[in-house]
């Protein structure tokens, strides 16, 4: 169970969510729509940093910069130049590692689906996030964008990116942490994802990526299809979005 923190944080977003593994505590800090923070032992994760670089300035400094893919709300590449420092190691998908400035590549990884990679105290999986359904396929074409699963102290967090409730999905196994988007037309409803949630049963879920959606209803599906996974309502949209 996830243990809520009284001060917020410097983003001005909802208190940071803990969570206790073998290697020590793991802190999840919401920045922003799909952009977030895993404060870890040994590592900042920082994921799909986009918007004002004030957003971060008082955050711990990221040594990983973790980008799912390439749309404006999860990879901007001047935010990232602000935001990354020097000896920050980023990790992308390919289509986001042949956008890059050449500066930033030459620092960068290339993970497609299915690679995995490990640096010392986490493990890095890169999951397909694509969508199934007809009249969305234009958005992310399967095979292109990743989610990652990061093995953190023996728990594996999911951070999904823009997917809906794929086989690969659902087929995801031992998840602690899952941070999960729904909107639409571009990933998943809420009905979809608590489908998914109902088959992968991660023991903690984090609607994210979620702009007008009902997380009430999500919430109310997620006990039905999984009783024993806690929902958690974190602050993604800060101004009222």
């Amino acid at each position: 169970t996830p243990d809520e923190e009284t001060a917020e944080t410097p983003a001005g977003e909802a208190a940071p969510t803990t969570f206790e593994t073998e290697g020590g505590t793991v802190t999840v800090i919401p920045v922003e729509h799909a952009s977030l923070y895993l404060v870890a032992p040994g590592h900042v994760v920082l994921i799909d940093p986009v918007g004002d670089p004030a957003l971060y300035a008082d955050i711990p400094a990221p040594d990983l910069i973790l980008i799912t893919h390439e749309h404006g709300d999860h990879f901007d590449a001047e935010t990232l130049a602000a935001v990354a420092p020097q000896d920050a190691r980023l990790i992308t998908n390919p289509a986001v590692h042949a956008l890059l400035p050449p500066e930033l590549q030459a620092r960068a990884t290339a993970m497609a689906n299915g690679d995995e990679l490990d640096l010392d105290t986490l493990r890095i999986e890169a999951v397909p996030a694509y969508n199934i359904t007809p009249e969305r396929l234009e958005y992310h074409p399967e095979g292109r964008d990743n989610g990652y699963v990061l093995t953190i102290g023996g728990k594996r967090f999911l951070i999904a990116g823009d997917t809906e409730d794929t086989p690969e999905l659902r087929a995801l196994e031992n998840i602690h942490a899952a941070f999960l988007p729904m909107n639409l037309p571009y990933t998943m409803t809420v009905q979809q994802a608590a489908d998914a949630v109902g088959e992968f049963q991660p023991e903690i879920v984090y609607p994210y990526h979620h702009r007008g959606s009902d997380l009430a209803e999500f919430t109310r599906l997620v006990a039905e299809a999984s009783p024993a996974t806690q929902v958690v309502i974190a602050n993604w949209y800060p101004a009222g979005e």
